[in-house]
């Protein structure tokens, strides 16, 4: 499980073919010794497996096995060499829970059809799935690419986000522009509040 607060911002170094899925090394600020292997790593939304790591400069790298379902449906596909994602680790017991449950789980691709830059802030106009569209509310919390979020407004299939400064500077959010892919996870709640609904009394 994770919260959607974003502890670092990684840079992918390789990426191998093999077979049905790639092998991908990324490098991190990590410290080497407490990334354990088998940890859970939360890469621009996608929770991965870390099956390799050693030291990098200061830092780590840390590689991951992409299996096919997760490079055909989020942006995990597109993820070269240079590519930079949003980091977080797993959510140990008595971590501070600063954004929502979110569990690395991406529901759907979702769409950045507008980006509204002022006073240092940016809002962000994103367009999902429209099976998907029902599970976003106004005020509500979405993970995208990752980070934990508040919609604003809602509009059918889109809605709109706003990202203060300090996001802006610790995330990949500061580099994303219209027509860009991001992960989308559906807010647990959320799910199990139109699951309910659905259930007869």
């Amino acid at each position: 499980m994770f919260t959607g607060i974003v502890t670092d911002v990684g840079r992918v170094l390789s990426v191998e073919e093999r077979g049905a899925l790639r092998r991908m090394r990324v490098a991190c600020a990590y410290a080497p010794d407490t990334i354990a292997l088998g940890a859970s790593i939360a890469c621009s939304g996608p929770c991965l497996t870390v099956v390799a790591r050693g030291p990098e400069g200061e830092g780590a790298w840390f590689e991951v096995d992409v299996g096919a379902e997760t490079l055909d449906k989020t942006s995990a596909g597109a993820w070269r060499e240079g590519t930079r994602l949003n980091l977080e680790r797993a959510l140990k017991i008595g971590d501070e829970l600063g954004g929502h449950i979110v569990t690395g789980h991406v529901d759907a691709v979702a769409r950045i059809e507008k980006v509204e830059p002022f006073d240092g802030m940016s809002r962000f106009s994103i367009r999902v799935p429209r099976e998907f569209a029902r599970f976003v509310a106004p005020k509500g919390s979405v993970a995208l690419d990752g980070t934990s979020l508040t919609v604003n407004d809602v509009d059918g299939e889109a809605f709109s986000v706003l990202l203060i400064p300090h996001t802006l500077e610790v995330t990949t959010w500061g580099e994303r522009k219209e027509g860009d892919p991001l992960n989308f996870e559906v807010d647990l709640m959320a799910r199990y509040a139109a699951r309910l609904a659905q259930t007869p009394a």
